[in-house]
Protein backbone atom coordinates (compact mmCIF):
# COMPACT_ATOMS: atom_id res chain seq x y z
CA UNK A 1 0.00 0.00 0.00
CA UNK A 2 1.51 3.40 -1.00
CA UNK A 3 2.07 5.36 1.72
CA UNK A 4 0.98 8.92 2.79
CA UNK A 5 -2.65 8.28 1.21
CA UNK A 6 -0.61 8.65 -2.56
CA UNK A 7 -1.80 6.49 -5.08
CA UNK A 8 -0.14 3.14 -6.28
CA UNK A 9 1.27 3.77 -9.39
CA UNK A 10 0.28 2.00 -12.65
CA UNK A 11 2.83 -0.22 -14.41
CA UNK A 12 3.07 1.42 -17.75
CA UNK A 13 2.68 -1.21 -20.86
CA UNK A 14 5.78 -0.79 -22.62
CA UNK A 15 5.39 -3.92 -25.05
CA UNK A 16 3.48 -3.27 -28.08
CA UNK A 17 0.53 -5.70 -28.70
CA UNK A 18 1.62 -8.45 -31.13
CA UNK A 19 0.53 -8.07 -34.39
CA UNK A 20 -1.68 -10.93 -35.70
CA UNK A 21 -0.41 -14.02 -37.82
CA UNK A 22 -2.09 -13.30 -40.24
CA UNK A 23 -4.70 -10.34 -41.78
CA UNK A 24 -7.41 -10.96 -44.13
CA UNK A 25 -8.17 -7.80 -46.53
CA UNK A 26 -11.54 -7.61 -48.27
CA UNK A 27 -12.49 -4.85 -50.57
CA UNK A 28 -16.46 -4.69 -51.14
CA UNK A 29 -19.02 -3.09 -52.83
CA UNK A 30 -22.73 -3.33 -52.42
CA UNK A 31 -22.84 -6.98 -50.67
CA UNK A 32 -25.00 -6.74 -48.04
CA UNK A 33 -26.39 -10.18 -48.39
CA UNK A 34 -22.60 -11.72 -48.78
CA UNK A 35 -20.91 -9.82 -45.93
CA UNK A 36 -22.17 -11.74 -42.76
CA UNK A 37 -21.91 -15.02 -43.95
CA UNK A 38 -18.16 -14.63 -45.40
CA UNK A 39 -17.43 -13.38 -41.96
CA UNK A 40 -18.81 -16.11 -39.79
CA UNK A 41 -16.86 -18.70 -42.28
CA UNK A 42 -13.74 -17.07 -42.15
CA UNK A 43 -14.62 -16.53 -38.50
CA UNK A 44 -15.01 -20.63 -38.23
CA UNK A 45 -12.16 -21.48 -40.45
CA UNK A 46 -9.64 -19.09 -38.51
CA UNK A 47 -10.79 -20.82 -34.82
CA UNK A 48 -9.97 -24.26 -36.18
CA UNK A 49 -7.13 -23.21 -37.68
CA UNK A 50 -5.65 -21.40 -34.44
CA UNK A 51 -3.95 -18.72 -36.04
CA UNK A 52 -4.21 -15.30 -34.51
CA UNK A 53 -5.77 -13.23 -37.08
CA UNK A 54 -7.71 -9.95 -38.17
CA UNK A 55 -10.12 -9.21 -41.05
CA UNK A 56 -9.80 -5.87 -42.26
CA UNK A 57 -12.75 -5.20 -44.40
CA UNK A 58 -12.99 -2.13 -47.07
CA UNK A 59 -16.21 -0.71 -48.15
CA UNK A 60 -15.69 0.91 -51.23
CA UNK A 61 -18.70 3.50 -51.08
CA UNK A 62 -21.65 0.33 -50.66
CA UNK A 63 -25.26 2.05 -51.59
CA UNK A 64 -26.72 -0.99 -49.50
CA UNK A 65 -26.94 -2.02 -45.92
CA UNK A 66 -23.01 -3.38 -46.46
CA UNK A 67 -21.55 -0.76 -44.27
CA UNK A 68 -24.39 -0.98 -41.13
CA UNK A 69 -24.11 -4.80 -41.74
CA UNK A 70 -19.80 -4.53 -41.30
CA UNK A 71 -20.67 -2.07 -38.11
CA UNK A 72 -22.43 -4.55 -36.33
CA UNK A 73 -19.98 -7.40 -37.16
CA UNK A 74 -17.37 -5.22 -35.93
CA UNK A 75 -19.13 -4.66 -32.53
CA UNK A 76 -19.35 -8.72 -31.60
CA UNK A 77 -15.39 -8.99 -31.44
CA UNK A 78 -12.01 -7.61 -31.96
CA UNK A 79 -11.22 -9.63 -34.95
CA UNK A 80 -13.09 -7.51 -37.77
CA UNK A 81 -11.84 -3.90 -38.92
CA UNK A 82 -13.94 -1.64 -41.30
CA UNK A 83 -12.57 0.73 -43.19
CA UNK A 84 -15.47 3.10 -45.11
CA UNK A 85 -14.79 5.07 -48.56
CA UNK A 86 -16.97 8.15 -49.00
CA UNK A 87 -17.34 7.46 -52.71
CA UNK A 88 -16.26 4.53 -55.06
CA UNK A 89 -12.77 4.74 -55.56
CA UNK A 90 -11.81 0.92 -57.19
CA UNK A 91 -10.67 -2.15 -56.20
CA UNK A 92 -6.97 -0.95 -56.31
CA UNK A 93 -7.56 1.92 -53.91
CA UNK A 94 -9.61 -0.40 -51.34
CA UNK A 95 -6.81 -3.01 -51.32
CA UNK A 96 -4.01 -0.11 -50.91
CA UNK A 97 -6.15 1.39 -47.62
CA UNK A 98 -6.39 -2.43 -46.68
CA UNK A 99 -2.55 -3.15 -46.91
CA UNK A 100 -2.04 -0.36 -45.12
CA UNK A 101 -4.42 -1.10 -42.39
CA UNK A 102 -3.09 -4.49 -41.76
CA UNK A 103 -0.75 -5.53 -39.19
CA UNK A 104 -0.09 -9.06 -40.10
CA UNK A 105 2.69 -10.92 -40.90
CA UNK A 106 1.19 -12.28 -43.67
CA UNK A 107 -1.63 -10.45 -45.86
CA UNK A 108 -4.16 -12.77 -47.48
CA UNK A 109 -6.66 -11.02 -49.83
CA UNK A 110 -10.49 -12.66 -51.48
CA UNK A 111 -13.40 -10.89 -53.13
CA UNK A 112 -16.75 -10.39 -50.94
CA UNK A 113 -18.78 -12.58 -53.00
CA UNK A 114 -18.38 -15.86 -51.95
CA UNK A 115 -16.95 -17.10 -54.69
CA UNK A 116 -13.53 -17.16 -52.86
CA UNK A 117 -13.29 -20.22 -50.33
CA UNK A 118 -12.23 -18.71 -46.49
CA UNK A 119 -10.92 -22.87 -46.39
CA UNK A 120 -8.20 -22.21 -48.80
CA UNK A 121 -6.80 -19.26 -46.10
CA UNK A 122 -4.74 -21.88 -44.41
CA UNK A 123 -3.59 -23.62 -47.45
CA UNK A 124 -2.25 -20.51 -49.33
CA UNK A 125 -0.48 -19.44 -45.93
CA UNK A 126 1.13 -22.41 -45.77
CA UNK A 127 2.25 -22.77 -49.17
CA UNK A 128 3.61 -19.29 -48.43
CA UNK A 129 5.62 -20.50 -45.49
CA UNK A 130 7.37 -22.76 -47.62
CA UNK A 131 9.77 -20.04 -48.60
CA UNK A 132 7.60 -17.85 -50.59
CA UNK A 133 6.39 -13.95 -50.92
CA UNK A 134 3.68 -14.49 -52.96
CA UNK A 135 1.45 -17.07 -53.54
CA UNK A 136 -1.32 -16.69 -56.31
CA UNK A 137 -4.17 -18.41 -56.36
CA UNK A 138 -5.51 -20.58 -59.03
CA UNK A 139 -9.62 -20.86 -60.10
CA UNK A 140 -8.68 -24.45 -62.33
CA UNK A 141 -12.54 -25.05 -62.35
CA UNK A 142 -14.06 -21.71 -62.59
CA UNK A 143 -17.38 -21.08 -61.64
CA UNK A 144 -18.37 -18.12 -64.16
CA UNK A 145 -19.95 -17.82 -67.20
CA UNK A 146 -17.77 -18.96 -70.80
CA UNK A 147 -18.44 -15.76 -72.76
CA UNK A 148 -18.71 -13.13 -70.46
CA UNK A 149 -15.93 -13.91 -67.85
CA UNK A 150 -13.96 -17.05 -68.97
CA UNK A 151 -12.53 -16.13 -72.11
CA UNK A 152 -11.82 -12.71 -71.52
CA UNK A 153 -9.75 -13.83 -68.74
CA UNK A 154 -7.95 -16.48 -70.16
CA UNK A 155 -6.70 -14.00 -72.95
CA UNK A 156 -6.43 -11.56 -70.48
CA UNK A 157 -4.18 -13.85 -68.33
CA UNK A 158 -1.90 -14.98 -71.44
CA UNK A 159 -1.59 -11.53 -72.54
CA UNK A 160 0.11 -10.21 -68.47
CA UNK A 161 1.94 -13.43 -68.65
CA UNK A 162 4.05 -12.94 -72.15
CA UNK A 163 3.93 -9.09 -71.00
CA UNK A 164 5.24 -9.50 -67.14
CA UNK A 165 7.49 -12.30 -67.78
CA UNK A 166 5.68 -14.28 -64.78
CA UNK A 167 4.14 -17.64 -65.10
CA UNK A 168 1.02 -17.60 -63.52
CA UNK A 169 -2.66 -18.89 -64.56
CA UNK A 170 -4.96 -16.84 -63.35
CA UNK A 171 -3.74 -12.99 -62.50
CA UNK A 172 -7.23 -11.82 -61.98
CA UNK A 173 -7.78 -14.49 -59.19
CA UNK A 174 -8.39 -12.02 -55.68
CA UNK A 175 -7.74 -15.13 -53.14
CA UNK A 176 -3.52 -14.11 -52.46
CA UNK A 177 -1.11 -14.49 -50.11
CA UNK A 178 1.72 -12.00 -49.81
CA UNK A 179 4.52 -10.99 -46.98
CA UNK A 180 3.31 -8.26 -44.92
CA UNK A 181 6.52 -6.30 -45.16
CA UNK A 182 6.48 -6.78 -49.34
CA UNK A 183 2.93 -5.65 -49.32
CA UNK A 184 3.83 -2.13 -47.29
CA UNK A 185 6.65 -1.73 -49.99
CA UNK A 186 4.32 -1.64 -53.61
CA UNK A 187 2.49 1.15 -54.09
CA UNK A 188 -0.79 0.69 -55.91
CA UNK A 189 -3.00 2.86 -58.49
CA UNK A 190 -4.99 2.83 -61.31
CA UNK A 191 -6.07 -1.00 -61.71
CA UNK A 192 -2.65 -2.25 -60.35
CA UNK A 193 -4.25 -4.81 -58.30
CA UNK A 194 -4.10 -7.09 -60.56
CA UNK A 195 -0.86 -7.01 -61.34
CA UNK A 196 0.94 -7.25 -57.46
CA UNK A 197 2.78 -10.38 -58.12
CA UNK A 198 4.89 -8.08 -61.38
CA UNK A 199 5.14 -5.21 -58.58
CA UNK A 200 6.51 -7.71 -56.22
CA UNK A 201 8.39 -9.18 -58.94
CA UNK A 202 10.41 -5.74 -59.09
CA UNK A 203 10.85 -5.72 -55.55
CA UNK A 204 12.65 -9.55 -55.92
CA UNK A 205 9.60 -11.23 -54.88
CA UNK A 206 9.50 -15.05 -54.81
CA UNK A 207 6.24 -15.93 -56.49
CA UNK A 208 3.95 -19.18 -56.86
CA UNK A 209 0.64 -20.38 -57.44
CA UNK A 210 -1.71 -23.31 -56.43
CA UNK A 211 -5.32 -24.50 -57.23
CA UNK A 212 -8.08 -22.88 -55.05
CA UNK A 213 -11.55 -23.45 -54.88
CA UNK A 214 -13.97 -21.23 -56.88
CA UNK A 215 -17.59 -21.48 -56.06
CA UNK A 216 -20.99 -19.58 -57.88
CA UNK A 217 -22.06 -16.17 -57.21
CA UNK A 218 -25.12 -16.97 -54.80
CA UNK A 219 -25.88 -13.15 -54.15
CA UNK A 220 -25.85 -9.88 -55.62
CA UNK A 221 -23.96 -9.15 -58.73
CA UNK A 222 -20.82 -9.11 -60.17
CA UNK A 223 -18.78 -5.46 -60.65
CA UNK A 224 -17.03 -6.34 -63.41
CA UNK A 225 -18.07 -4.87 -66.69
CA UNK A 226 -15.54 -4.65 -70.16
CA UNK A 227 -15.34 -0.80 -69.32
CA UNK A 228 -12.67 -1.77 -67.02
CA UNK A 229 -10.32 -3.18 -70.06
CA UNK A 230 -8.79 0.39 -71.66
CA UNK A 231 -8.15 0.84 -68.23
CA UNK A 232 -5.88 -2.55 -67.52
CA UNK A 233 -4.43 -2.32 -70.86
CA UNK A 234 -2.65 1.37 -69.93
CA UNK A 235 -2.11 -0.20 -66.53
CA UNK A 236 -0.35 -3.03 -68.16
CA UNK A 237 1.37 -1.15 -70.62
CA UNK A 238 2.95 1.09 -67.50
CA UNK A 239 4.21 -1.91 -65.72
CA UNK A 240 5.65 -3.58 -68.91
CA UNK A 241 7.68 -0.27 -68.56
CA UNK A 242 8.76 -0.70 -65.09
CA UNK A 243 9.49 -3.96 -65.31
CA UNK A 244 11.67 -3.17 -68.02
CA UNK A 245 13.21 0.20 -67.67
CA UNK A 246 12.47 1.19 -63.89
CA UNK A 247 16.85 0.87 -63.05
CA UNK A 248 17.53 2.40 -66.22
CA UNK A 249 14.74 4.29 -68.09
CA UNK A 250 17.11 6.27 -70.62
CA UNK A 251 17.42 3.06 -72.32
CA UNK A 252 13.97 2.89 -73.44
CA UNK A 253 13.72 6.95 -74.03
CA UNK A 254 16.75 6.46 -75.74
CA UNK A 255 15.65 3.86 -78.12
CA UNK A 256 12.74 6.18 -79.03
CA UNK A 257 15.89 8.46 -79.65
CA UNK A 258 17.30 6.28 -81.95
CA UNK A 259 14.42 5.52 -84.24
CA UNK A 260 12.58 9.06 -84.28
CA UNK A 261 16.13 11.05 -85.30
CA UNK A 262 17.03 7.85 -87.91
CA UNK A 263 13.57 8.33 -89.64
CA UNK A 264 14.44 12.19 -89.70
CA UNK A 265 17.81 11.80 -91.31
CA UNK A 266 16.52 9.15 -93.79
CA UNK A 267 13.51 11.53 -94.91
CA UNK A 268 16.34 14.32 -94.82
CA UNK A 269 18.71 11.97 -97.21
CA UNK A 270 15.83 11.05 -99.79
CA UNK A 271 14.91 14.63 -100.11
CA UNK A 272 18.70 16.08 -100.63
CA UNK A 273 19.17 13.50 -103.54
CA UNK A 274 15.32 14.28 -104.81
CA UNK A 275 16.42 17.86 -104.83
CA UNK A 276 19.39 17.47 -106.47
CA UNK A 277 17.87 15.85 -109.32
CA UNK A 278 15.31 18.60 -109.48
CA UNK A 279 12.41 16.97 -108.62
CA UNK A 280 10.99 18.53 -105.26
CA UNK A 281 8.95 21.85 -105.59
CA UNK A 282 9.32 24.85 -103.08
CA UNK A 283 6.33 23.83 -101.11
CA UNK A 284 7.02 19.90 -100.71
CA UNK A 285 10.46 21.13 -100.04
CA UNK A 286 9.05 23.61 -97.12
CA UNK A 287 7.22 20.42 -95.79
CA UNK A 288 9.55 18.02 -95.75
CA UNK A 289 11.79 20.02 -94.04
CA UNK A 290 9.00 20.53 -91.27
CA UNK A 291 9.15 16.78 -90.99
CA UNK A 292 12.12 16.61 -90.53
CA UNK A 293 12.51 19.05 -88.76
CA UNK A 294 10.23 17.85 -86.12
CA UNK A 295 11.07 14.40 -86.04
CA UNK A 296 14.96 15.50 -84.90
CA UNK A 297 14.01 18.09 -82.28
CA UNK A 298 11.26 15.31 -80.81
CA UNK A 299 14.14 12.47 -81.13
CA UNK A 300 16.56 15.10 -78.99
CA UNK A 301 13.93 16.03 -76.71
CA UNK A 302 13.38 11.84 -75.90
CA UNK A 303 16.88 11.91 -75.32
CA UNK A 304 17.32 14.41 -72.76
CA UNK A 305 14.06 12.79 -71.06
CA UNK A 306 15.84 9.48 -70.86
CA UNK A 307 18.71 11.57 -69.26
CA UNK A 308 16.44 13.25 -66.65
CA UNK A 309 14.79 10.35 -65.73
CA UNK A 310 17.62 8.34 -65.00
CA UNK A 311 18.67 10.64 -63.17
CA UNK A 312 15.50 10.65 -61.17
CA UNK A 313 15.79 7.21 -60.43
CA UNK A 314 19.57 7.24 -59.50
CA UNK A 315 18.68 10.02 -56.79
CA UNK A 316 15.81 7.58 -55.59
CA UNK A 317 18.04 4.63 -55.39
CA UNK A 318 20.45 6.53 -52.54
CA UNK A 319 17.11 7.28 -50.45
CA UNK A 320 14.54 4.90 -51.39
CA UNK A 321 14.88 2.63 -48.29
CA UNK A 322 12.34 0.15 -50.31
CA UNK A 323 15.48 -1.26 -51.94
CA UNK A 324 17.07 -3.27 -49.72
CA UNK A 325 16.97 -4.55 -45.94
CA UNK A 326 19.69 -4.68 -43.39
CA UNK A 327 20.24 -8.50 -42.10
CA UNK A 328 22.22 -9.11 -39.11
CA UNK A 329 23.54 -6.89 -36.78
CA UNK A 330 23.59 -3.15 -38.28
CA UNK A 331 25.57 -1.57 -35.47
Amino acid sequence: MAENGAKPKRKRRTAKAKRPSVSIVIPVMNEEENVRLLHEQIRDVMQAWGRTYEVVIVDDGSTDRTFDILRELAAEGPHLRVIKFRRNFGQSAAMAAGFEAARGEVIVTMDGDLQNDPQDIPRIVEKLEEGYDVVSGWRKNRKDKLIIRKVPSKLANWLIRKTTGIDIHDTGCSLKAYRGDLMRKIRLYGEMHRFIPALGRIEGARISEMVVNHHERRFGQSKYNITRTFRVMMDLTTLNLLLKYLTNPVHFFGRLSIVLNSLGLFIFMALLFNWLQGGVTPDVLNIQMSLVFLLLASGVSFLFFGLIAHMVVRTGEKRDDRLYDFQGNTS
